[in-house]
């Protein structure tokens, strides 16, 4: 059953719309400069942080979701154009091409485009239903130190290599009618949810820093 319009963030008619899905376990300073690179570059009015409940092809699980929502609002604290929710969870999906299917009546009117890093790209054909994801919304790929050859050579920007966008026309995507993506440089943030846990774990830095030192 469709969740009710209340439970779930505005999507009025027109609005540009990035959504960014992951278990963001933490959120980082990474996250934040992909949204707000995103945000300049495709001329969105707002992005989405959908924390997933957790990674389907991770075997271990994440951190408590309300945990990781409470680190996500404190780090995108100040600026409104960034949405923290947990709305996954509420809607009992796990895979992207299910919530988007699910999210897909609220969105109706407006303009939404996934959000991914390099290295999502770079092993896109191991999720579920990928080719679907690619045929249902325009996506925007961002650079990511160390994985833009191998998001750039692997099997879903070759499948999908007639439909990449120019960057320079990235701006267009959110209108764009899919399958169509666009790769887009940005500074390097040399930062990772993976990396800060093991950090966290030996002690070298508290999980609940909002950003690396």
């Amino acid at each position: 059953m469709p969740l009710p319009r209340h439970q779930l963030p505005p999507a009025p008619p027109g609005r540009r719309i990035g959504l960014f899905g992951g278990s963001f376990d933490p959120a980082h300073q990474g996250h934040l400069a992909l949204s707000r690179a995103a945000l300049r570059a495709l001329r969105l009015d707002c992005v989405w942080w959908l924390v997933s409940p957790g990674n389907p092809l991770k075997s271990a699980g994440p951190t408590p979701l309300p945990a990781r929502l409470e680190r996500a609002v404190a780090l995108t604290a100040g600026d409104r154009r960034l949405v923290v929710t947990g709305v996954e969870s509420r809607l009992g999906t796990r895979y992207t091409a299910d919530t988007l299917a699910a999210l897909r009546p609220h969105l109706a009117g407006a303009h939404p485009v996934w959000l991914m890093g390099a290295d999502s790209l770079a092993g896109l054909h191991r999720w579920r239903d990928w080719r679907a994801i690619l045929h249902q919304i325009p996506v925007a790929v961002l650079a990511r130190p160390g994985a833009n050859l191998s998001a750039l050579g692997s099997v879903a920007a070759r499948r999908f290599a007639a439909c990449r966008l120019p960057e320079h026309k990235a701006a267009a995507l959110a209108t764009a009618r899919p399958p169509r993506w666009c790769f887009l440089r940005m500074p390097m943030v040399d930062v990772s949810s993976t990396r800060l846990r093991a950090r966290a774990a030996s002690g070298t830095v508290d999980a609940q820093t909002v950003s690396e030192t």
